[in-house]
């Protein structure tokens, strides 16, 4: 039985006449065929694998050197920011300790015999309190007897004679 479309099935479909259909292609007679199976074509050399083994090791190793080294510079650097501002803050506020207690300056008792022949003009460090009570092993000074010892080392300062 022929198909209604067998008479169209000779007819070029080509929309220019100055275009026409090109030449069937002819094979050479010495060409070599392809085989029924391309499955003997694909052998892996199993001799690479040691090589790639040890490369991708070694490949492993180095980013995870690195990924220290990086983790490293940057827990180096947050420290250094934390140092800095640190410093910042105690310039302001020496003795100051962002997580630490609220601390309270009070001055160190000190002789006035010490306090006159201190020639050099180096004052006292003073020690802090902390809100809880706990002093740093000095009793509390009030703010009456502070001055008080003040303006005796300002007299006898004033009053002492110069040494030869």
């Amino acid at each position: 039985m022929q198909s209604q479309y067998a008479a169209a099935a000779n007819v070029p479909l080509i929309k220019s006449p100055a275009l026409r259909v090109p030449p069937p292609v002819k094979l050479p007679p010495d060409i070599h065929p392809l085989p029924d199976s391309v499955t003997p074509y694909f052998v892996y050399p199993f001799t690479l694998e040691s090589h790639v083994l040890a490369l991708e090791s070694s490949r492993r190793n180095t980013i995870a050197a690195h990924a220290v080294r990086r983790e490293a510079l940057l827990r180096a650097r947050d420290d250094e920011r934390q140092r800095r501002k640190r410093e910042a803050l105690r310039r302001v506020a020496p003795g100051f300790e962002e997580n630490g207690a609220v601390l309270m300056p009070v001055r160190v008792k000190t002789d006035i015999h010490n306090a006159s022949n201190d020639t050099a003009g180096e004052q006292q460090p003073s020690a802090a309190r902390s809100v809880d009570g706990a002093t740093n092993g000095q009793g509390q000074v009030g703010t009456v007897d502070d001055l008080a010892d003040q303006l005796a080392r300002l007299n006898t300062q004033q009053y002492q004679p110069p040494r030869p």
